[in-house]
């Protein structure tokens, strides 16, 4: 009996109803020996006589159900993809003599998980945005039989699959195609849900706002329409049974999507004039002069980060300063000193969290006694950037702090509350809370030689007198950016500020903007309603990655040390959202509680404490916990994770 052969484990929701309560035949006319049970994902289960292959697995549960069609044995398991709801119950198929394949693109993901988190990123790191994972491996490794490459076929008991690459949800998703007769059936995965709908958006998200998800996926979803399925079943939602017309009317979504979501501006090779058309050189090499008191750094195919304001006195203010180097940095500031009499630099203000923008910041507080100033909502992921699993965070740099140490964060002297106002050498400033690419971002502005200056780091970019130009910088959410918290508020923000010159990040200036915030303000519109258009939900909780994180994301301990960590949660909605997350871990990691049940009022979000404590029994080396999260009895199975070194002087 199953029940004998099949052991079982502790296994997120096992008490909770399934979606499916009873395995269903996929359609008893066009696939009598099809069925489909749902936990974390849907599993379809192909019967042959007391046998069956499985295309997906989930949580495992459909083991405990196969006798109800006859089934008592399963031969194959073959994965669509890697993501962790569709593997997580992998443990439950230990003895039972079931083989399991896969892609072989994804073979790392599945057998070696732990490679893809780090205690310590890289910018460069394998299937990351700047250092934020966009993969999402199974906690525990699940060994392979079989993997399968693009054109393969694979046998089983008369039957022929067809193997098809179809990545985008996935880096190396894949279709098994199964021809009966006249009829074809795509096993697709998460190529596109019923309703011409994707299932999440920050799976797709491959890059830096370059779209190779979108191509990916643009190119799977014809890959599929030239096979023309008879039914597409995909690993979430119900059944297509309109592919074709599905699929086509996928494709404009998709190609709308990518329309709106490339940068709104030609870098066109970087050249300097493109860049700015505002400043004029000055005799220190490499700075411009935007105003009488407003300087930057330009020089052509240069993105460096600094923008200095400087009083008659020779005090100044610096905003940003990343990308630059130091003996560069240094020589224009001693080229500053003797021709425009630079005496001070009182503060140095980042713009937002990006490590990118305060790489010689701590040189300019060495050197200079600059003390740093940033929004109070920026202070930890400056300070401890490694508590967060955000894009671009300053340890991915590899930088070194003065005294030859790894830089892995910036103390922040000062932290302003939005809208703060301060007064310096006959200036009013103002900084406010203005996200777009970040939600971790400000803006600081005030009148700088007659005229509004608004410094706004990298939400703005282009040049406004082309009227193609929507202005907009890399859409990231792994940035923390739904659009509500981003480019939208930011928007709406400039057209209330209406500042006569931008001082952007990367060198950019932007003179009489009006008409380009207005069609940046547009433009943050249509990308939401591009996104609304492909989410069968509210968009935010497939576009963003956090809605449930743990904070901090990386945690080191040693056998016998515990640490509480925060697990935060969101409710989007506009009623109250119940939860029940269960943890997790691999052997020799204890969370206590197990389980966390709770719920949220109407737009809201709390932290809930959680200790993480390692036992003896704790494996060496990087682990991952999952988190199975159940939203108002949705299941979405181990969407998130945390990261736990353990043993001393785990650093990799």
């Amino acid at each position: 009996m199953l029940k004998r052969l099949f052991p079982i484990l502790l296994l997120a929701g096992a008490n909770l109803p399934s979606l499916a309560a009873t395995l269903e035949p996929v359609d008893r006319r066009l696939a009598p020996d099809v069925y489909v049970w749902t936990d974390t994902c849907n599993v379809h289960v192909i019967r042959d006589g007391d046998a069956a292959l499985l295309i997906d697995l989930g949580d495992g549960s459909v083991l405990d159900h196969l006798e109800s069609i006859g089934v008592r044995r399963v031969e194959w398991v073959l994965f669509t993809h890697h993501h962790r709801e569709q593997c997580q119950g992998a443990a439950r198929l230990a003895g039972t003599g079931a083989k399991v394949a896969a892609p072989e693109v994804e073979r790392p993901l599945f057998e070696r998980p732990a490679d893809f988190r780090r205690m310590e990123v890289r910018l460069g790191d394998a299937f990351t945005i700047h250092g934020a994972s966009y993969v999402r491996p199974p906690v525990q490794a699940v060994p392979l039989d079989r993997t399968f490459g693009t054109h393969d076929t694979f046998a089983w008991r008369g039957r022929v699959f067809r193997c098809v690459a179809t990545p985008g949800n996935s880096p190396g998703g894949m279709t098994y195609l199964l021809e009966q007769g006249d009829r074809r059936l795509a096993f697709s995965g998460d190529v596109m849900l019923d309703g011409a709908k994707m299932h999440t958006w920050f799976d797709t998200e491959w890059d830096y706002g370059f779209g190779a998800g979108i191509r990916a996926l643009r190119d799977s979803v014809a890959r599929l329409t030239e096979l023309k399925p008879t039914l597409l079943l995909p690993a979430h939602g119900p059944v297509v049974r309109n592919p074709a017309e599905q699929l086509r009317q996928y494709e404009v979504k998709l190609a709308t999507l990518e329309r709106l979501y490339l940068r709104g501006y030609d870098v066109e090779g970087g050249a300097a004039a493109y860049q700015d058309k505002v400043s004029t050189p000055t005799v220190v090499s490499n700075v411009w002069q935007v105003t009488p008191s407003v300087f930057k750094f330009k020089r052509p195919n240069f993105f460096g980060n600094f923008g200095l304001i400087l009083a008659p006195n020779g005090r100044a203010l610096v905003v940003d300063c990343g990308l630059l180097g130091e003996e560069l940095l240094d020589n224009a500031l001693d080229g500053m000193r003797a021709h425009f009499g630079l005496k001070a630099i009182d503060a140095i203000i980042v713009t937002h969290m990006h490590g990118d923008h305060f790489l010689e910041a701590p040189h300019l507080r060495e050197k200079w006694g600059a003390p740093i100033w940033a929004l109070e909502n920026m202070v930890d992921k400056l300070e401890h950037p490694e508590w967060f699993d955000y894009a671009a965070p300053i340890q991915a740099y590899g930088k070194k702090n003065p005294d030859g140490s790894p830089m892995t964060g910036l103390r922040v002297d000062r932290a302003f509350k939005p809208g703060e106002t301060f007064d310096w050498e006959g200036h009013r400033f103002t900084v406010d809370w203005m996200p777009g690419q970040t939600e971790f971002a400000l803006c600081l502005h005030g009148e700088i030689d007659g005229r509004r200056v608004a410094f706004t780091g990298d939400n703005i970019f282009g040049d406004p007198d082309n009227p193609s130009q929507t202005g907009h910088e890399a859409m990231v959410a792994h940035n923390s950016a739904i659009l509500e918290e981003g480019y939208i508020y930011g928007a709406e923000y400039l057209t209330r500020l209406q500042p006569d010159i931008l001082v952007g990040g990367h060198s950019f200036v932007m003179d009489r903007p009006a008409q380009f915030i207005e069609r940046y303000r547009r433009w943050a519109y249509e990308m939401r309603d591009a996104f609304r258009a492909l989410s069968p939900d509210d968009y935010r909780y497939g576009f963003d990655p956090f809605w449930v994180r743990v904070e901090p994301y990386r945690v080191a301990l040693a056998p016998g040390e515990s640490a509480e960590v925060k697990v935060w949660v969101r409710n989007f909605r506009s009623t109250s959202q119940a939860h029940r997350i269960e943890f997790h871990a691999p052997e020799g990691l204890r969370i206590e509680p197990a389980v966390l049940e709770g719920a949220l009022e109407s737009d809201s979000r709390q932290a809930f404490p959680v200790r993480v404590s390692a036992t003896a029994a704790a494996v060496p080396g990087v682990n991952l916990v999952g988190l199975d999260v159940t939203l108002d009895g949705r299941r979405y199975g181990e969407w998130f994770d945390f990261v736990v070194g353990n043993s001393a002087g785990v650093t990799r």
